[in-house]
């Protein structure tokens, strides 16, 4: 039968991944038909395989497989195996069909759970950077080699330094079907280094994340429910993502900043850990040791899914910080914010925005104060600005999923 469907023609090979208008839509929709179509004609499962920092190591990547699943699971029926790097925390996080403990087995252990996918997705998430990229490639080159289908899936890159490294990571990845990325930086350091496959840039799966209900108790636990504006403020470590943060000025900077906010706002500060069980809690406590007024200031206490921190930060008048998905989130609840652009990531936020900061190295305590009076002073104009910028984003966030269903068609095909 599948060599009769191949013979027929029906099979798009080639199809306009680049096209952000009305006939990619179309192409989209008469697609998704007929590979529903040839699912029901195949009488299986397709089998997709997603890897990332996933395993409760940071809510941002777990915010991304919590949107990504629900996708697929929406859309597709398919079978779907996470590649985690804690498969206890995944499994009591997420709805996988199956979890992989991926850094536990060996390069033999893994190649039987991956030559038996129709699609292999690597991402979302900032993961391609000279202290883990070569990790996370392992399972994509696996996967070329095995002929299975491979898509980089709204993935940040940078930084990458090691110039030793680049024809390995052009190699593998100009051998992968598709590559998206979520911001155009990544997209142009990835081509610096000798990546010749078509790049597509999207944006953050995160984007499309939905609130989940948090209850009044936790309101109270929280201290959310204070009659004192609340401001939610966050920090990250130094590490492979971020090599050149500077602990001390930023510690420093965070906590002049954190003052200042309580004396002219009559503010309370939240801070809001993305990784608690890594060093932001450390970070967050090591700012408020700083602080001339700590008795205004606490860390958010208990461990909550990317959809309640989502509601919690409903309740936070403004935001300040660091960290890519506290920003988004803040975004997504029209909470003003002030961002300090460690990163490119950060600053891609920034510019999908249409919102100026300087990048984190160039300021000061005092620039800062002025850009945190400059915002809160108009936080209304930028409540606007965010609300009119944010459908047009979470519109490329989808197309990362539609591209994905293009992707399918041929696994379909030729996976069967």
């Amino acid at each position: 039968m599948l060599n009769n469907i191949r013979s027929t023609g029906l099979v798009k090979i080639f199809l306009p991944f680049g096209s952000f208008g009305k006939q990619t839509a179309n192409i989209n929709c008469r697609l998704f038909s007929y590979h529903l179509t040839l699912l029901v004609m195949l009488n299986r499962q397709l089998k997709i395989g997603i890897s990332g920092s996933y395993g409760g190591m940071n809510l941002g990547d777990e915010a991304i497989l919590q949107v990504m699943l629900h996708q697929i699971k929406g859309s597709l029926d398919a079978e779907i195996t996470v590649f985690s790097r804690h498969a206890d925390d995944t499994n009591n996080r997420h709805q996988a069909d199956n979890v992989v403990s991926v850094r536990d087995l060996s390069l033999n252990e893994i190649k039987p759970y991956i030559a038996d996918l129709d699609l292999f997705i690597l991402g979302g998430g900032g993961i391609l950077y000279d202290q883990d990229i070569l990790l996370y490639l392992r399972e994509v080159k696996i996967a070329n080699e095995q002929g299975v289908p491979v898509m980089l899936y709204a993935i940040g890159a940078g930084p990458l330094e090691n110039r030793s490294l680049y024809p390995e990571i052009s190699d593998t990845l100009n051998k992968v079907n598709l590559i998206t990325v979520r911001d155009v930086d990544s997209k142009h350091l990835l081509e610096s280094i000798g990546v010749t496959k078509a790049i597509h840039v999207t944006t953050d799966p995160a984007f499309l994340l939905t609130p989940e209900p948090i209850d009044q108790a936790t309101l109270v636990k929280e201290q959310l429910n204070t009659e004192r504006r609340l401001i939610a403020m966050s920090v990250r470590e130094p590490g492979g993502a971020a090599p050149d943060l500077d602990e001390e000025k930023y510690h420093s900077l965070l906590a002049n900043a954190a003052d200042y906010m309580v004396d002219r706002f009559g503010a309370d500060i939240l801070f809001i850990p993305t990784e608690r069980h890594h060093r932001d809690l450390q970070h967050s406590h090591a700012v408020i040791s700083l602080m001339l007024r700590p008795q205004y200031a606490h860390v958010l206490k208990g461990e909550y899914s990317p959809g309640q921190l989502l509601s919690i930060m409903k309740h936070c008048d403004f935001a300040v910080g660091m960290r890519l998905h506290f920003l988004i989130f803040a975004a997504l609840q029209n909470v003003p914010f002030v961002a300090l652009p460690y990163a490119a990531k950060v600053k891609g936020l920034l510019s999908e925005l249409g919102i100026d900061m300087p990048p984190l190295h160039l300021v000061n305590a005092g620039r800062l104060i002025a850009y945190i009076d400059q915002f809160w002073d108009n936080q209304e104009d930028i409540r606007k600005q965010i609300s009119e910028k944010l459908p047009a984003i979470q519109t490329k966030s989808k197309l990362t999923h539609q591209l994905m269903l293009d992707i399918m068609e041929n696994c379909a095909t030729f996976r069967c």
